[in-house]
Formats: C-alpha cells, sequence, structure tokens
C-alpha cells in the first residue's frame, strides 16, 4: 500500500525501510495543514482491502487468552466498526492520545465531551491542536482533526459539562473512557453509571453495566483501571488513592512562607483582592468611566446632574476582574509581585513558570506518559467491546521515574462504599455534637471528601433543608444551624440524612447513630 502525501508529493510503502523517513519528513509539511493523506488504491467510502487485517488476526480465530464467552467470527469487527459507540471524556493531553488510539482500534462511533479551550501551552503535547486553534473547544478542533485524518471514523464533539447530560445521553454508550485531571469529575461519572443500573431481587442486571475505563497521569506516573459499575471496585471504593488538593495554612503563608510556592499564594490570595491591578477605580477619572463597560456610560449620561446616583452605578458595576490564569498580564503581574515577596524572606526558585503552575493548580504532564496510558486503555476498550480478550483485573500502575515498573492489582469493593453500596451510610455522633462537626466530617474524610454538602432530614414529618451553601441567600438563611447540636435540630438516633454533592448525581444516604 502506496501512502501519498498531497502537500509534498513524497511517496513510499508502509512498511518498507523508508517509509518511517517519509512520516518525518511529511509530519512537518502537513504541521499546519488540514488536508488529510490519499491512499491509494483505497475505496471511495475510506475503506481498502487489507485496512483490518491486524484486527481480524484477534477476532477470527480463537487464542489460549481469549475470554470464555469469546466467538471467533467477522461479526465482531462489524460490530466495532459499525455499532459500538465509544464516549471519551475529555479532550487534553491524556484525551487527545485516546481519542486517536481508539479511532486506530477500529471504532468509527466516538463522542468526545471536554468543556475547556485550546490555550497555548496545551501545543507541546496535545498534538490534535495547531497555533491557529488557540481559543477554540478542544471538543471540536479534536474531532475535526480525527474526522479528517481517519476514513470513516465519526467522532462527535460536545463543547460541555459532563453534568449538562442526563441519563439518556449516557445510556446510549456501550463503553466510556475518562482522560481527566479532576477527582470531581471522576466522582460524579462514577455516580452517573451507578445511578443506571438496575437490579433485580438485588441483582445488578448485566445488560444495564456500561463499563468506564479511567485513566490517568501526573509527570512519569500513571494508572490505568477498568470498573464495572456494580460488579468491581468503584471511584469511590478507592477514593483514598486520591489524595486531597494540597492547601498551604494561611499562617504560614502570611508570616512564616519557607517555599517558593508560598510566596506566590500569598500574591494570589492576599495582595491580588487587596490591590485589584486589573479591577477598581482609585482616583475619579471621568475618561475611565466611559471605557468601562456600556452599563456605566448609560448612567452617566442619564444620570450625569446627579452626582450621586453616578457614584452608586460606578460602585455597582465596578468590581475587582479574577485572576485569570490563562491571561499572560495577570501572571506577569502576580510573578513579579511573588518574585518581591521571595526577595523579602530570603527564597528562591520563584519562576514565570512555577507561578502559573500554582495559579493553575497545573498538573505535571508528560507526553509519552500520556501515550502509554492511552494505549492501555485503548486495549481495555478494545477487549471489552470484542471480548477477545479477558480485561485488566482492574487496576494498572506505570512508573518510570527510575527505570520503568508497572504492577496490576485487584482493587477491593467496599462493603460500606458511600457510593455503590446501596446501604445507608452509619454516621456516628454524639446528641451534642454540632452540625458543623458533620459538615467537617463530610468534607475532611478521607473516604468522602465532599466539596460543599447539603444537608436535609425529615424533621417533625417535614423535610427540613439543615444547611445549604451554594445559593446565597439560603445559606445565609441556614448558616444559624450549624452551632446547633444535633439534638437542638430535632434529629434522634437512627434517623436518616440526605447528603447532596457536587462529586456525585444522588443523593447519599445516612443513617445518624448516637454515640454516649
Amino acid at each position: 500500500m502506496v501512502v501519498l502525501c498531497e502537500k509534498c508529493g513524497f511517496s513510499a510503502t508502509i512498511g518498507s525501510p523508508v517509509s518511517d523517513n517519509a512520516l518525518l519528513i511529511c509530519k512537518e509539511n502537513m504541521a499546519d495543514s488540514d488536508e488529510p493523506m490519499v491512499v491509494e488504491g483505497g475505496a471511495g467510502d475510506g475503506e481498502w482491502e487489507g485496512r483490518w487485517n491486524h484486527i481480524q488476526k484477534f477476532l477470527e480465530r480463537p487464542g489460549p487468552f481469549t475470554h470464555p464467552d469469546f466467538e471467533a467470527s467477522s461479526e465482531s469487527l462489524q460490530f466495532m466498526l459499525e455499532t459500538c459507540k465509544v464516549l471519551i471524556i475529555g479532550a487534553g493531553g491524556l484525551g487527545c492520545e485516546l481519542l486517536k488510539d481508539v479511532a486506530l482500534s477500529g471504532f468509527h462511533n466516538i463522542h468526545v465531551v471536554d468543556m475547556d479551550t485550546i490555550d497555548l501551552s496545551n501545543l507541546n503535547r496535545q498534538f490534535l491542536f495547531r497555533l491557529k486553534d488557540v481559543g477554540q473547544p478542544k471538543a471540536g478542533v479534536a474531532a475535526d482533526f480525527i474526522n479528517t485524518r481517519i476514513p470513516g471514523c465519526c467522532v462527535v464533539p460536545h463543547f460541555k459539562k459532563i453534568q449538562d447530560f442526563d441519563e439518556t445521553f449516557y445510556r446510549q454508550f456501550h463503553i466510556i473512557v475518562c482522560g481527566l485531571d479532576s477527582v470531581i469529575a471522576r466522582r460524579w461519572m462514577n455516580g452517573m453509571l451507578l445511578s443506571l443500573l438496575v437490579y433485580e431481587d438485588g441483582v445488578v442486571d448485566p445488560s444495564s453495566i456500561i463499563p468506564l475505563i479511567d485513566g490517568g497521569t501526573e509527570g512519569f506516573k500513571g494508572n490505568a483501571r477498568v470498573i464495572l459499575p456494580g460488579i468491581t471496585a468503584c471511584i469511590d471504593c478507592t477514593l483514598e488513592l486520591y489524595p486531597p488538593q494540597i492547601n498551604f495554612p494561611m499562617c504560614t503563608i502570611a508570616s512564616m512562607p519557607r517555599l517558593p510556592e508560598h510566596c506566590v499564594e500569598y500574591v494570589r490570595m492576599l495582595l491580588w483582592p487587596k490591590d485589584k491591578p486589573f479591577g477598581g477605580i482609585h482616583e475619579f477619572d471621568i475618561s475611565l468611566l466611559f471605557n468601562i463597560n456600556m452599563c456605566v456610560c448609560v448612567c452617566v449620561c442619564v444620570c450625569v446632574c446627579v452626582c450621586v446616583c453616578v457614584c452608586v452605578c460606578v460602585c455597582v458595576c465596578i468590581d475587582t476582574v479574577g485572576l485569570d490564569g490563562d491571561d499572560p498580564e495577570h501572571i506577569k503581574w502576580v510573578y513579579q509581585r511573588s518574585l518581591e515577596r521571595a526577595a523579602e524572606f530570603s527564597i528562591t526558585g520563584v519562576t514565570y513558570r512555577l507561578t502559573q503552575g500554582v495559579v493553575k493548580r497545573i498538573i505535571p504532564a508528560v507526553a509519552s506518559t500520556n501515550a502509554v496510558i492511552a494505549a492501555a486503555c485503548a486495549t481495555e476498550v478494545f477487549k471489552i467491546a470484542s471480548s477477545a480478550y479477558a480485561p485488566l483485573n482492574n487496576y494498572m500502575v506505570f512508573n518510570d521515574v527510575d527505570g520503568l515498573y508497572t504492577y496490576t492489582f485487584e482493587a477491593e469493593r467496599k462493603d460500606n462504599c458511600s457510593a455503590c453500596s446501596q446501604v445507608p451510610l452509619d454516621m456516628r455522633f454524639s446528641s451534642s455534637s454540632t452540625l458543623q462537626e458533620v459538615l467537617d466530617y463530610l468534607t475532611e474524610s478521607s473516604y468522602l471528601q465532599m466539596k460543599s454538602p447539603a444537608i436535609t432530614a425529615s424533621v417533625e414529618g417535614k423535610n427540613k433543608t439543615l444547611y445549604l451553601q451554594t445559593v446565597a441567600s439560603i445559606e445565609q438563611r441556614t448558616r444559624p444551624n450549624l452551632s446547633k447540636t444535633l439534638k437542638e435540630l430535632g434529629l434522634a438516633d437512627g434517623q436518616e440524612l440526605a447528603v447532596a454533592d457536587v462529586t456525585t448525581p444522588q443523593t447519599m444516604l445516612f443513617r445518624l447513630s448516637f454515640t454516649s
């Protein structure tokens, strides 16, 4: 088979000694081109003889490692090409690799969800994007790239959050693959798939199970895992493996900084809202009023004779500009102030790169690690879709910090898992404990790690919201409950509390047990 580059006219036969050099030459020529490669002798529909020979060898003959349910036939390939729908969540460093690997493995019906846009810093490892794509949605650009380069593949992009979709959307997929950098998003997706399960006499219906393949990387370390909701350990069963985000104590940041990160955090948390470098007016300048926004301009025109009204409007409309980690001017300001802070305490190591990493909470990324973990995840997609081989059981760890190390183990399902146990969790407190103590337990517990829990209970036959912090008006109304004891709130021993949180689409139930 001959590959011809329309850009430079160079051609080579796949498998020949010069083919690798040809591809290297063409890579540079095609860097800024959207034109697809042409395969001589190919059919009009993008297929050509022998295209799937390498996959057919796995699907059309048995082997010693095949799954017990595997039946050698050509139908498995047709299922992958025409029927199987795969959802890939995330189109970043890991997501780009996943899209490429899954599409080249023979899956043509792919959806990708990502809520981010392309940043200049993404281009060094997220190879589906080019300089002209900066500012565009990752999902859309990645889908267009794959659809253009891989004949017959149909990638549908969704520039949304995963929380924007309902059960109907997720139920249409055969396999879901996560390439996320957020534990909260992982837990939400885990909860959604658990909510889709159907139970008959306490036993999960296999047809309602949507396998979840989760991959994650950090520097030279990574992991891949296979989750069968309701059968194997879920994300929350192994929540202790995801340590809480590191937050520096405010007293250390303010008075005793020791690390360069402390200096950056000081500027981010204290100086930025105080100095308002890109928002707020310190001296009255009528020319500035007409450049802030249309709202102020209209108010000045209408109320030019009423100074008090103008002042009120200005106060309402002018607010502190939030720190944007993708704005070079914002990062430059934080960097310069961080250097001053570091010099004051004789701290070295503050760099522009470090400043941006602290502000954006950037997780170190290495392209080779992304490639390895994505390949592992794509292999599991192939094994599950075809039953050609038994899937991973169920957790693989990869580490190449010092040499190469991989390890596979079976993560165990917890009987009291907050997500998949199907029973209310016990919560033990004294009747004299306050609601604030309950809230602290929900957020600080290593196996719950909630972010903004809303607590409700049935009191005197009525559902009562004990505390809700996501809505300002309700938070203000329920805040006094935090200092009240559980007994004062009318709660009894054995009573159930319903807790909702951003980490899961489901409401979790807790059984309150009073200790003596």
